[in-house]
């Protein structure tokens, strides 16, 4: 299957990696912050909103990078 290994492909996985991640470092986060660490929730969800801001990009530059590779 030669386009399990395509640029647009491994950049997906990549895209869905960094989603899980983000999924994974909040639920870390909420342990924190139920513990008493406020500074620390305030400091990783800082973070988290930067993932978040460059996730619809990259969204936006796989659907780009697929369409232009198809035809």
């Amino acid at each position: 299957m030669p386009g399990d290994y395509s640029l647009s492909d491994i950049l997906e996985r990549m895209y869905h990696n960094q989603l899980a991640l983000e999924a994974a470092v909040m639920e870390l986060t909420l342990q924190f912050e139920q513990q008493g660490s406020a500074e620390t929730g305030e400091n990783v969800r800082g973070a988290l909103d930067t993932i978040g801001d460059n996730a619809g990009h990259i969204k936006q530059g796989l659907a780009k990078l697929k369409g232009s590779s198809v035809g």
